[in-house]
């Protein structure tokens, strides 16, 4: 990795951070501690607002960012993998904001000409279904904190009507599910989208509760 790579990198590593030792710095970067102090040095030397010493830790003041346009070129295949699968979701709403962000991106990138993500040879093979509009309800429905209702058939082929409170949708070549506080069950529960009908976002609204988040539902399945 070059040096203005990592260093790069390693202010990016820093934001994430409250405190970065330099061991554990070393340890990302696969360099030597003597190093990873030399980078931080040079940092500090530029008007990077790096607090903190050799044996103690490391830590970026609040309120430094840095250009979003700035990437690596690795970073730059990443999106073009992301923006490739998301314009193949079915979901012309998502599809042409990703359309969007491409050429936003572009537009914006030091030496754009050399530099081509719009060209960048990334594809993703998607099935194109006829349920985009599902998704686009149930992403409204996360957005809003609105409960959806729909009737559901399970995997045993038993029907019932549902009211639940979306958190998450998940993307795959073949189709989307998304989880979320099923009402019926006291639960979490994942619904495929080829056993949901008669989707409707509610009016009825619910509130930010830690035990039915995201978080919380996250930590439900890796138990």
């Amino acid at each position: 990795m070059r040096r203005a790579e990592r260093l790069f990198r390693l202010v990016n590593e820093l934001r994430t951070r409250d405190i970065s030792r330099a061991s554990d710095l070393a340890d990302a970067f696969e360099v030597s501690i003597s190093t990873i102090y030399r980078d931080i040095a040079h940092l500090q030397a530029s008007g990077l607002p790096i607090d903190g010493e050799a044996g103690i830790g490391y830590m970026l003041r609040p309120g430094f960012d840095m250009p979003n346009t700035t990437f690596t070129n690795d970073q730059l295949d990443a999106l073009a993998i992301g923006l490739s699968f998301v314009e193949r979701t079915g979901d012309p709403a998502l599809a042409s904001a990703a359309r969007e962000v491409r050429a936003k991106l572009q537009a914006a990138l030091p030496d754009p000409e050399e530099r081509r993500l719009a060209d960048a040879p990334f594809f993703n093979i998607h099935r194109v279904r006829d349920d985009a509009d599902n998704l686009a309800l149930v992403r409204q429905a996360i957005r809003d904190r609105r409960v959806l209702q729909f009737g559901y058939t399970n995997a045993r082929g038993i029907a019932a009507e549902r009211r639940v409170r979306p958190l998450l949708v998940w993307t795959m070549a073949d189709g989307w599910m998304f989880s979320g506080w099923c009402e019926l069950r006291q639960d979490f529960r994942t619904f495929r989208q080829d056993r949901i009908s008669a989707l409707e976002v509610t009016e009825d609204r619910f509130e930010d509760d830690p035990s039915r988040s995201v978080s919380a539902f996250m930590a439900a399945e890796d138990r």
